[in-house]
């Protein structure tokens, strides 16, 4: 069983190392992403080639052998046959929806789709799914729960997960890199198109059309810090930061409320309601 589930672990692994190609970031979690790492490697040996294009490849590689390792364990777990009966369709749902979210996420950016519902939709498969949702779903799957507690989970682990992603969001305008790991006005830079974006869009659109030129011409270029400075003030006043708190609060009422009215036992309750404030009020 713990083999089993331990192999989420690979699948996220996956996920930030391709993400991270992605969105060309240079750091995670205070240290250089994988990509950066091995281009510098190349750099410093002075081989031939391009070394950003090598620290890409490898990187793709790794990520992608995260994956296979993923599949290596839940299938060399030694669940009973039974279980992996079970556990097949949610484990091959998952991995289609992580793949489906990040597809999500660069064709968004591309088409420049502003509406909060896409980048909603965003969070729900690229994120949700696979950190909160589909885990539990998994673990409720491989113990027979019954269909009813399977529903609570799910319904719980989305809201929850879509709450952890907008606090994400946040944090990548308004974190501390010291804290966050990276640098801070990052998802400005990189162009994404979160529901903090969106929701500040729509109310400059309906309100100073300059404002909103202004937020529009600025996303996914090379801004300094001062820059990123007057795009925090300007997406704060313009109530922004204000409605993803509301979304947030109220996305973490309505899971707690799922989990508290299913039939997970007491136990259970209290560590998944103590992992849901966790991951909603977090400041890295």
């Amino acid at each position: 069983m713990l083999r089993a589930c331990a192999a989420l672990e690979l699948v996220q692994a996956c996920a930030l190392v391709h993400d991270d190609i992605i969105d060309s970031s240079r750091t995670r979690r205070g240290f250089p992403t994988l990509h950066v790492e091995f281009a510098d490697r190349h750099r410093s040996g002075g081989w031939s080639g391009e070394p950003a294009k090598f620290g890409e490849s490898v990187a793709i590689l790794l990520g992608d052998l995260a994956l296979a390792w993923a599949d290596d364990m839940v299938r060399e777990s030694g669940v009973d046959a039974a279980a992996q009966v079970r556990l097949g369709p949610v484990w091959s749902a998952m991995r289609t929806e992580v793949l489906g979210g990040q597809y999500l996420d660069v064709s968004t950016e591309v088409t420049a789709d502003e509406s909060v519902a896409a980048a909603l939709r965003i969070n729900r498969y690229k994120t949700a799914a696979y950190t909160i949702e589909r885990p539990l779903h998994l673990g409720a799957a491989l113990a027979a729960a019954d269909p009813d507690l399977i529903a609570a989970y799910r319904e719980f682990g989305t809201d929850i997960g879509i709450a952890f992603q907008l606090r994400d969001d946040l944090l990548g305008v308004f974190g501390d890199p010291a804290v966050t790991g990276k640098p801070s006005g990052d998802d400005l830079r990189e162009g994404k198109r979160t529901v903090l974006f969106a929701e500040a869009l729509l109310r400059a659109d309906a309100t100073d059309r300059g404002t909103a030129d202004v937020l529009r011409r600025s996303i996914g270029t090379d801004l300094t810090e001062e820059q990123v400075q007057r795009l925090r003030a300007i997406i704060t006043d313009l109530g922004a930061v204000d409605e993803v708190e509301r979304r947030i609060d109220e996305l973490t009422a309505r899971g707690l409320r799922a989990l508290d009215t299913s039939t997970a036992t007491e136990s259970a309750k209290q560590s998944l309601r103590a992992m849901a404030l966790a991951a909603t009020r977090r400041t890295a």
